[in-house]
């Protein structure tokens, strides 16, 4: 594995790590949370991003406006299906979810949750910087590295790792602070 197509996959990996944050609710409305969200449409599992517009009218509510109406009381069924714990309501023309407060108890498992999404983000860190160094060992092995080669490599992969983790590390806390922030 090239050290440019490490990074890509690392970076690919960090942006996943990213995108599972930003489904995590903290006490403002954002449309983000709703990324999880699959509405049954004509028996097909369909993200309600490609079948409303989600809008943030102000800070604690979601407005969701379905571009067919008809699947209005689909994307509702979706929503109360899910594990937001939210209450849609449905006028017959869109659908509003109102963000309530987050209690000090509901905030410490959101913590909790976010740690959990950034270690399984750690770990695909370090999946790819074993597959990296097994493919280093086989080269050097093979006769195609030396062992300073291969030991340079080595150290190479560990430092780009180093990096990627802190960088979750950096996500980790900002989206920490956003949820413990009243």
């Amino acid at each position: 594995m090239k050290s440019a197509e490490l990074e890509q996959k690392m970076q690919a990996s960090l942006e996943a790590t990213q995108r599972a944050f930003n489904t995590v609710r903290t006490g403002r409305a954002n449309a983000s949370l709703l990324d999880r969200i699959a509405v049954d449409y004509y028996g097909a599992a369909t993200p309600l991003r490609s079948l409303a517009n989600i809008s943030t009218p102000d800070a604690s509510t979601l407005l969701i406006q379905a571009y067919d109406r008809s699947s209005l009381k689909l994307i509702e069924k979706a929503l109360l299906e899910s594990d937001l714990g939210l209450t849609p309501n449905n006028d017959g023309s869109v659908i509003r979810l109102n963000i309530p407060p987050l209690t000090a108890e509901r905030r410490k498992e959101l913590v909790k949750t976010v740690a959990k999404l950034a270690e399984e983000g750690k770990v695909a860190m370090r999946n790819l910087r074993r597959d990296a160094v097994d493919e280093i060992r086989k080269r050097e092995k093979a006769g195609e590295l030396s062992e300073d080669e291969a030991f340079g490599l080595q150290e190479s992969v560990q430092k780009l790792t180093d990096k990627y983790i802190a960088k979750i590390e950096e996500l980790l806390e900002v989206k920490q602070k956003d949820i413990t922030t009243v």
